[in-house]
Parts: C-alpha cells; sequence; structure tokens
C-alpha cells in the first residue's frame, strides 16, 4: 500500500489529518487549490449540500457565490427576470426577522437545509459538528436558490395560455405568482384578481409554458409602443388586452394584416404608408369580432370599449425563438 493513500471519509466528515506508523490518510483540503475547485463544481446541488456539513472550510467554500450563480443561471436563468430578483430583495428584507430565518440560526445549517430537500441527501453524521452552526447568508445566492427549490418564494413570471389553456386565454400570456413544486417539477400559479373574480389558481404548470416578462411593466400599466411607424404587413406581434378597465393586461399574440383595399401584392402594397394598422388575430374564425382590430399609427393610446375590451400597447417580435413558441402554442381548433 502506498505511503500517501487519499480518501475521503465515509463514517466521519471530520476534516483532521491523522498520522499513523504504516498509512497517512488526507483530508480532501489537502487536495490542491484548483483540483478541490474543479470537483466542488461538477458536484449537483445536493452534493455542495452534503459537502457543506463536513466542516467550517468546506462549508465556506461550498456555499460561495460563484458555484450558486452557475446552478441558478442552469436551472433558474430562463424564469427569472428583474421583477422576481426585486422580488427575492423584498422578500429577504422583509423575513430578516422572521421565524424563517430565525429558525435557521438556531437549529444550524443541516437542520435548515432539511427544509428544502430530502432529510436523505443532507443528513449527516451524529457526531458532526460546527464549532459555530450558521445557515448561508439570507442574502447569498444559495439562500435564494434554496427559497425556490422549496416552494417558500413565490416569484412572478408570466405563463402562457393560463388556467390550463381555458379557451378564453388562447394564445395570450399573463403575468403570475409562482411556486415551484420539486415533486411535480411543476409550478403552482396565481393570477391576480379580475375586477370581482377572486384570485385564480392553476396547479401543475410546466416549465415550457413559463417565460420572463420581455418588458419590466406592470400588468397594469399601458405600455407605450415604440414600433408603429415601422409595423408592416406580415410582422409578428404582442399586443396588451384586457376585458376592461379594472383588469390587469396580458400579452396577445397577432399578426399585422393588410387594409381591405390591399390585394396583399407585396409589389404594389402601400398599407405601411397608411395611418391605420389592421392586426389580425387568426386563431379565430372568419367573421369573429375578435378576428381583427384597427389601431392608429401616430397616435395609439389604449382603444376598446366594455363590449369587446381594451386593446394597450403593442411590441413587435423580431425573435424567431418567441415567434416559435406562439406557433408551438397554436390552438388544433380555429376559436369562434
Amino acid at each position: 500500500m502506498s505511503s500517501n493513500v487519499m480518501t475521503l471519509r465515509r463514517k466521519s466528515f471530520s476534516c483532521r489529518v491523522e498520522n499513523v506508523e504504516t498509512n497517512s490518510e488526507m483530508s480532501v483540503l489537502d487536495l490542491p487549490e484548483l483540483v478541490l475547485e474543479c470537483i466542488l463544481e461538477r458536484l449537483p446541488p445536493e452534493g455542495l449540500y452534503s459537502m457543506a456539513s463536513v466542516c467550517s472550510s468546506l462549508r465556506e467554500k461550498c456555499t460561495s457565490k460563484y458555484l450558486w450563480e452557475k446552478h441558478m443561471k442552469e436551472k433558474w436563468g430562463r424564469v427569472l427576470g428583474p421583477a422576481a430578483h426585486r422580488e427575492w430583495l423584498w422578500h429577504i428584507s422583509s423575513r430578516n426577522d422572521s421565524s424563517f430565518f430565525n429558525q435557521a440560526k438556531e437549529r444550524g445549517l443541516m437542520t435548515y437545509l432539511s427544509q428544502f430537500w430530502p432529510i436523505s441527501l443532507v443528513r449527516s453524521n451524529p457526531s458532526t459538528s460546527f464549532k459555530k452552526k450558521v445557515p448561508p447568508a439570507i442574502d447569498s445566492i444559495m439562500s435564494m436558490y434554496l427559497a425556490l427549490e422549496s416552494g417558500k418564494f413565490w416569484f412572478p413570471a408570466q405563463v402562457y395560455n393560463r388556467e390550463n389553456g381555458h379557451v378564453g386565454f388562447m394564445l395570450s400570456c399573463y403575468d403570475a405568482e409562482l411556486s415551484y413544486s420539486r415533486r411535480t417539477d411543476t409550478f403552482q400559479a396565481r393570477y391576480p384578481p379580475h375586477g370581482r373574480r377572486a384570485m385564480a389558481i392553476e396547479t401543475g404548470v410546466t416549465w415550457d409554458r413559463l417565460r420572463v416578462p420581455p418588458l419590466d411593466t406592470s400588468p397594469h400599466d399601458l405600455y407605450i409602443s415604440d414600433c408603429l411607424t415601422e409595423l408592416c404587413p406580415g410582422d409578428h406581434i404582442e399586443i396588451q388586452w384586457r376585458r376592461n378597465k379594472e383588469f390587469p393586461y396580458g400579452w396577445w399574440y397577432g399578426v399585422v394584416g393588410h387594409l381591405e383595399t390591399c390585394d396583399g401584392n407585396e409589389y404594389y402594397c402601400r398599407c405601411h404608408e397608411s395611418d391605420t394598422v389592421v392586426l389580425e388575430f387568426k386563431q379565430y374564425t372568419h367573421g369573429s369580432r375578435w378576428r381583427t382590430t384597427h389601431i392608429d399609427r401616430k397616435d395609439h393610446r389604449e382603444e376598446g370599449n366594455e363590449a369587446d375590451g381594451f386593446y394597450g400597447g403593442i411590441r413587435k417580435l423580431h425573435s424567431n425563438e418567441e415567434i416559435s413558441m406562439w406557433r408551438r402554442l397554436w390552438p388544433s381548433d380555429v376559436l369562434e
């Protein structure tokens, strides 16, 4: 047997080095710094949790911002936008003195972690103890990751085809608050009340129905369009729409169409020169009152009435990824 055998001790998570006559055991902390960093970078989140229980030195390394930023980006980057990060700052500010974090301080890191992951993933040896048991800093990336995984942190995002694809919301995207379930790998969505209607709650929302809000605009505020002068037939757009003035806006998919006086011939079309822009929602059948609407290119604000709803700001879609997403959601049957 070699005089230097490196082992990760299975029965004890102690980081001490023991010297005996015929065998020297080396702890993981005796590894070169670069090697240890490479190992930690390859660990999944639950692996980092387990390693954080070994000793104070590894706890410091395993809770580093660098490691957790990578995990945060890989899993949560596609659904967390500026609004979600603002909500997190408010969340940790309001919980500084709450039992949620006080319990973590009193009961130690591993008990704290067990709130978020199965006990089997984070349980340490009974003999293990830290000189000072402290949880991750509440404003750390690790804490945010834990709160998201646990479902304790509700974050703002947008949901396509809300309420399980209710026919009244086909090809739309609405703001909601989301809570994650690790058991099902899906989300629970809370939609804000609509007028006198109570808050709607939807379960089983899948990852592919979520997106970061493309604009940092409240669903109750009119978006001031900056693309009206360039809109031409065939352009893909999203437009704000709400049932009445008490409702928040949702974003609805449509395309720019031709004026009735235009035959659609691309060589003679002059629709882009008109002050009137035709918007088509082709998921609705011909003759439906929802099929088309007209807006004023030069002076568009909010247009509509209590019968047909109110059309708000417009954003032109430039990304093929966004357009493909709407096409993927296209209903199998034409709507009335």
